[in-house]
C-alpha cells in the first residue's frame, strides 16, 4: 500500500455571492469583476504563504502553513474588495465569503484532500457576504495573535460532520480601518478578559469506581472500563474538571477514606455507583453526591442489554451535565464518532487490553497486545483499537518489555496510530500521541499543532495537558505551560504507571525556567523524590542565574556524580530544547562545573 502523506493546514475556502445570479443579467461586467477581484485575492493569498489549490472562477480554495497568516489574508482582502466595491461605478458590486478551518489533510499531488476541506467549504456557505466565519480550532490558534475581534457565532448545522458545530466571525470595521482609524476588539471580548477573576471556578468530581455486584468476579474489567468511560466523556466537556481514572482507582486500591480523598482533590461533586452483569443483561445503580452536604443529588437505576452500553454512557453523562449545570448547550457533547465501536465483543476486548495496559508488567503487556489484535479483528474500524495498541507498543518499548529493535517497535506504534487516524481522525489519543512522537524528533510545530488538537478535543485529560504543556514550555508559551501543567499535577498528582509525582514537578521545572521564574523553578525541584537529569540542570542553572549557586552543595555534587560523562550534549539534546540560546548556555554552565 503506497505510503499517504498528510500534513496539518489551515484551510481557506472563499466564494463569490450571487455569482450565477449576476451572470444571468450582467454576464460580461461579472466576468470582468470577477477577474478584478480574483487580481486582489490571489496575490494577497500568495503574499501570506497561502497555496491556491482548487478554483472554480467565482470560488478559491487555498492551504496556510500558519492560521495566522491565513486570517491576516482573508481580513486583507476582504477589505481591499470592500474599497473596490466603493469605488466602482458599472457592474455589480462583487461580495464574497470566507470559512476556514485547521485540519489534517492527505496531499496527492497538487491536490489536497480531507474532511477539513468539506469543513472550510462548508463554513463559507454558512458565512455572511464580506465576513470570515472561522472553526474553534482556528479562533483558539489566533484569538491572541491578531487585532481583529474574534467572536461566538453560535453554532451550525454542517452536513455529514456536526449537528451543532461551533463557529466564531473575525471582524474588523472595515469604514473605519479604510479611513485610517484603529479598530478596538469588540466589547464582548474585553468584558470576558475583564471578569475572569470574578468568574466562578468550575465544578470538579470524580468517578469513583464502581462496585462489582455481580457473581461473576471476571466481569470486573467491565465495571472498570465503563467507568474509564465515563471520565473520558466527562473530561471533554469544558465546563467541568474531573480527577483522573489512576487518581479514582488509587482510591479503591488505598482504601482510602471518602471525605479525605474529596477533601486532598478539592472535590465539589462525587459519582458512585455499581454494577451486575448476567449474560447479556447489565444493571448500574448511580448516585450523584455533593461533597460539602454530604447529601445525594440525583440516582437512578438502568437496566439495559449489553450492547445498549454506548447510549447508555452518553444518556448519564447528559444526566448528569444537566444537573449539575442545567439545560445550557454543552458543545463537547455533538463530538463525532465518539462510540469506540458498534461490535460489542471488540469494546470487550479492547476493556480488557486496557485492563492489562494499566498494570504495566511485561506479561500484562503482551496479553494487552494479544486483546488488542482481537478487537481490530472483530471490528477493524475500531480506532481506539489501534490508538491503545500503538500505546502498549510505546510502552513496551520505553520499558524493555518487548524485545527487538526499539525503533522497529515506535514505527510499528506510528502505523497503528496511521490507521487510527485514518478511521477516526477526531480521536485525541492519537493527536496526543503523535504531538510526543514530534516532540522527540524536534518538530515542535507539528508537536504544537497536534497537542492543541488532543487539548481541543479534550481539554481535562491530564496526559493531554501534560503532553501539549511540555510541548508549550518549550515554544515560548510558558505562562499556559505552567497553567496545563499545575492542571495535570492537580487532576493527577501520581500518573499511571508511577509512583510519585515526580514525573509532573519535573515538566514544571521546565515551564517555570521557561517563564524565568528561577525561584518557582527551585522550589518545585525540592519536590522531586529521586533526582532525575532534567529537573537536577534547571534547578542548579536557575540557581546560576540567580547567583545563588553553591558548588559545595550535596544536591550539586550528587548530580556530577550521576550524571556526569564524557560529554554532557547527549543528555542535553534528550531535553528536546528548540532555541539554541537555551541550549547552549545550559551546555556553557554544565560544562563549568
Amino acid at each position: 500500500m503506497a505510503k499517504v502523506n498528510r500534513k496539518l493546514a489551515t484551510i481557506l475556502a472563499t466564494d463569490c455571492v450571487d455569482f450565477s445570479r449576476f451572470m444571468e443579467t450582467q454576464e460580461e461586467l461579472t466576468l470582468a469583476n470577477l477577474a478584478a477581484c480574483r487580481d486582489i485575492i490571489d496575490p494577497i493569498v500568495e503574499e501570506h504563504g497561502g497555496r491556491i489549490f482548487h478554483t472554480a472562477g467565482d470560488s478559491v480554495i487555498a492551504d496556510f502553513s500558519s492560521p495566522v497568516e491565513c486570517v491576516h489574508a482573508a481580513m486583507k482582502f476582504q477589505e481591499a474588495l470592500f474599497s473596490r466595491n466603493e469605488a466602482i461605478e458599472q457592474g455589480p458590486k462583487l461580495e464574497w465569503r470566507v470559512g476556514i478551518h485547521v485540519d489534517d489533510v492527505i496531499i496527492e499531488g497538487d491536490n489536497i484532500y480531507g474532511s477539513g476541506v468539506n469543513i472550510a467549504a462548508r463554513l463559507e456557505a454558512q458565512c455572511e457576504p464580506g465576513k470570515v466565519l472561522l472553526s474553534r480550532i482556528v479562533q483558539e490558534q489566533v484569538q491572541k495573535r491578531v487585532n481583529f475581534a474574534v467572536t461566538p457565532a453560535g453554532t451550525r448545522a454542517l452536513k455529514n460532520i456536526s449537528d451543532e458545530f461551533e463557529v466564531f466571525y473575525i471582524t474588523k470595521d472595515i469604514q473605519e480601518s479604510v479611513t485610517g482609524v484603529e479598530v478596538q476588539p469588540a466589547n464582548v471580548t474585553e468584558t470576558a478578559d475583564n471578569n475572569l477573576e470574578v468568574v466562578s471556578k468550575k465544578p470538579r468530581l470524580a468517578v469513583l469506581p464502581f462496585t462489582n455486584d455481580g457473581r461473576d468476579e471476571d466481569s470486573g474489567y467491565l465495571a472498570d472500563g465503563i467507568v474509564e468511560d465515563l471520565i473520558t466523556e466527562f473530561s471533554m466537556i469544558r465546563e467541568f474538571e474531573i480527577v483522573s481514572s489512576k487518581t479514582s482507582f488509587d482510591f479503591r486500591d488505598n482504601d482510602e477514606d471518602t471525605s479525605s480523598f474529596a477533601a486532598t482533590h478539592d472535590l465539589d461533586f462525587i459519582i458512585s455507583g455499581g454494577i451486575r452483569s448476567s449474560g447479556k443483561r447489565v444493571r448500574i445503580s448511580l448516585e450523584l453526591s455533593e461533597v460539602e452536604s454530604g447529601k445525594a443529588v440525583w440516582r437512578d437505576r438502568y437496566d439495559r442489554v449489553i450492547e445498549d452500553i454506548f447510549d447508555l454512557q452518553d444518556e448519564i453523562v447528559r444526566t448528569i451535565t444537566i444537573s449539575l449545570l442545567g439545560e445550557i448547550e454543552i458543545s463537547s457533547l455533538q463530538r463525532a464518532k465518539r462510540k469506540a465501536t458498534e461490535n460489542i465483543s471488540s469494546y470487550e476486548y479492547l476493556l480488557r487490553g486496557k485492563e492489562m495496559h494499566h498494570r504495566f508488567d511485561k506479561d500484562a503487556n503482551a496479553q494487552a497486545l494479544e486483546f488488542f489484535d482481537k478487537a481490530i479483528r472483530a471490528d477493524p474500524s475500531n480506532a481506539q483499537a489501534y490508538a491503545w495498541k500503538a500505546c502498549t507498543l510505546g510502552q513496551g518499548a520505553f520499558r524493555g518489555f518487548i524485545e527487538g529493535d526499539a525503533n522497529d517497535i515506535i514505527n510499528q506504534g506510528m502505523e497503528n496510530i496511521s490507521k487510527a487516524l485514518e478511521v477516526n481522525e477526531n480521536d485525541f489519543e492519537c493527536h496526543r500521541m503523535l504531538s510526543a512522537v514530534y516532540l522527540s524528533r524536534h518538530e515542535y510545530q507539528l508537536a504544537e499543532e497536534h497537542g492543541r488538537r488532543a487539548y481541543d478535543m479534550n481539554p481535562n485529560d491530564p496526559r493531554v495537558l501534560a503532553g501539549y504543556g511540555e510541548v508549550l514550555a518549550r515554544v515560548g508559551k510558558a505562562d499556559e505551560a505552567v497553567e496545563l501543567l499545575e492542571k495535570a499535577l492537580s487532576l493527577d498528582p501520581v500518573p499511571q504507571g508511577q509512583i510519585n509525582s515526580d514525573n509532573r514537578y519535573t515538566d514544571l521545572t521546565l515551564a517555570y525556567f521557561y517563564s524565568e521564574n528561577f525561584e518557582k523553578c527551585i522550589e518545585i525541584g525540592k519536590k522531586i523524590e529521586h533526582m532525575n537529569f532534567q529537573s537536577w540542570a534547571l534547578v542548579n542553572f536557575s540557581k546560576s542565574k540567580l547567583d545563588a549557586l553553591d558548588t559545595k552543595e550535596p544536591y550539586l555534587k550528587k548530580g556530577l556524580k550521576e550524571f556526569k560523562e564524557d560529554s554532557w550534549e547527549p543528555k542535553v539534546d534528550r531535553l528536546h530544547l528548540p532555541d539554541e540560546k537555551t541550549q547552549s548556555g545550559l551546555l556553557n554552565f554544565l560544562n563549568s562545573l
